[in-house]
């Protein structure tokens, strides 16, 4: 049973305005998960007054106290593990065995979680590059960096992206030695990696990699960069990865190429010059990106050359395409919007429901002749006060038959399982959260993914969380054993 929260009825502190120096704060020492967009909400500095309602609104037990742990009954928490030798900013999240990799803006942490009431750090390495999106197949890690370096080792500095010795792409790591992961092989690419999704092919494995943002100054991100990057990796070679081709996924012409146009002929909505995120699902040979104006779904029967098969737009609703998930059925796509660039606050009810939130499509046709149906939108129910950055994020699927059930980090908004079996009408049924960080802080919840019975979260200031979910509607998950698991590629939960 729920605990009553009183932010889903509160209404006083649903007031749609960041601090400057919380927006700030996100895009250098600890960005956030998307550079914000023509979707954003106009920043506002937070008044003494405004302060002080958020203030009385935690004395009073309206909105939990300063970094204090709410949850529902039916989620416990089962451990967290601070940030140690690693200070940047937490990540994405990727699973291999008893192992979780742990994405950082300083490089990535590997845990064993053999225990999960215990988790243990038997690796740290320090590879500064802001996303460091992270996933892993076999023996290799891979790493995105998406922020000017002055070159490709883990010992660069920041170097403006107008310099053409500047270098940003992807890093790949032999992990064959858990303990002691070694650099093996880095590809440039071009706008840099802001995220990438595997796609293994037999003895290969292909890399999306999925940036943009050019920019005619930027002499490696130039106009209309309207496509992604294919990385060929061969698994017994990596160190001869290479870029095999740079489909063009939204064809048009001048500099802005295809895709949304975005603002001012759809106000508030980001151009589209490339994509944000891709999930690939092997086992339907397809795909569904977001990116930035556009959802899509691909055919990814050649992995070398995927081909976009079906293209929606939400030009009321939606700002930014963030992340994409298929149900386990794969008759579905969630697709969230990053409204606000995941630094401003958005769960509230000057907001209100649709926007900030995921959009839920139903999925029709056969073979190749797809479509995408709009059904419904979800957005958690708990308003978050102004000081917190909250938007939909990072998730996946917690694998129940017969049940559409997602898990999903929602920034300082926290943890929110919810079901969308019926896709009009979709509910939360757990969640996990901390109260206001500290000051006015950004930070919360990157990525949570369901792992072979747990819930692991990527905390973006506290940590690592390990969280149990207790509940007669997801029990029957617990049953389902993964060898190992990157989000964006998709695995197929139960045998057709």
């Amino acid at each position: 049973m729920l605990r009553r929260n009183p932010r889903t009825h509160r209404g006083r502190l649903g007031i749609a305005a960041t601090a400057a120096g919380l927006l700030a704060a996100l895009l250098t020492a600890t960005p956030a998960g998307a550079v914000p967009g023509p979707g954003d909400i106009p920043e506002k500095k937070i008044s003494s007054s405004a302060q002080a309602e958020v203030e009385a609104a935690i004395e009073s037990g309206e909105i939990p106290g300063v970094d204090e742990i709410v949850h529902s009954d039916n989620i416990e928490h089962v451990s967290n593990t601070p940030k140690d030798l690693l200070p940047g900013t937490n990540s994405d999240l990727a699973f291999q065995g008893d192992y979780a990799f742990s994405g950082n803006y300083d490089g990535f942490k590997i845990f064993d979680i053999k225990n999960p009431k215990k988790p243990k750090v038997v690796a740290q390495v320090l590879c500064p590059g802001s996303q460091n999106d992270i996933s892993v197949s076999g023996d290799l890690l891979f790493l995105s960096t998406d922020s000017s370096r002055s070159d490709d080792s883990c010992n660069s500095t920041t170097q403006p992206v107008t310099e053409k010795s500047s270098w940003e792409g992807m890093k790949i790591f032999d992990i064959s030695d858990i303990r002691n992961p070694q650099y093996v092989a880095s590809v440039e690419t071009a706008c840099g990696s802001h995220t990438h999704t595997l796609v293994p092919d037999r003895d290969d494995v292909y890399v999306y990699v999925s940036s943009y943002s050019p920019n005619a100054a930027y002499p490696d991100c130039q106009p209309p960069h309207d496509g992604i990057s294919v990385i060929k990796v061969p698994t017994d070679a990596p160190e001869t990865a290479a870029i095999v081709n740079f489909p063009v996924l939204f064809p048009g012409e001048g500099e802005l190429g295809g895709g949304n146009p975005g603002s001012p002929v759809n106000p508030g909505v980001s151009r589209t010059t490339g994509c944000h995120d891709i999930t690939a699902l092997p086992s339907r040979k397809i795909a569904a990106g977001a990116c930035m104006g556009d959802g899509i779904l691909l055919d990814i029967s050649d992995p070398a050359n995927p081909k976009v098969i079906e293209q929606v737009q939400d030009n009321v609703n939606f700002a930014f395409w963030h992340s994409a998930t298929f149900n386990t059925d794969a008759d579905k796509v969630v697709f969230t919007d990053e409204l606000g660039g995941g630094g401003m606050a958005t769960c509230n009810a000057e907001i209100g429901p649709n926007r900030g939130a995921n959009g839920i499509y139903d999925l029709v046709g056969k073979g190749r002749n797809l479509e995408l149906r709009f059904a419904g939108y979800y957005k958690i129910p708990r308003h978050q006060a102004e000081t917190e950055n909250c938007v939909a994020h990072n998730g996946s699927i917690v694998p129940v038959r017969g049940k559409d059930i997602m898990v999903q980090s929602w920034y300082q908004g926290g943890v929110s399982v919810w079901d969308f079996t019926d896709s009009a009408h979709p509910k939360e049924i757990a969640y996990f959260e901390r109260g206001p960080l500290p000051n006015g802080a950004g930070g919360g919840t990157w990525s949570t993914y369901w792992y072979n019975g747990y819930l692991y979260s990527n905390d973006m200031a506290k940590g690592f969380d390990v969280l149990k979910l207790n509940d007669r509607r997801t029990n029957q998950a617990n049953g389902v054993h993964l060898k190992g698991l990157n989000a964006q590629t998709q695995p197929e939960y139960f045998k057709r």
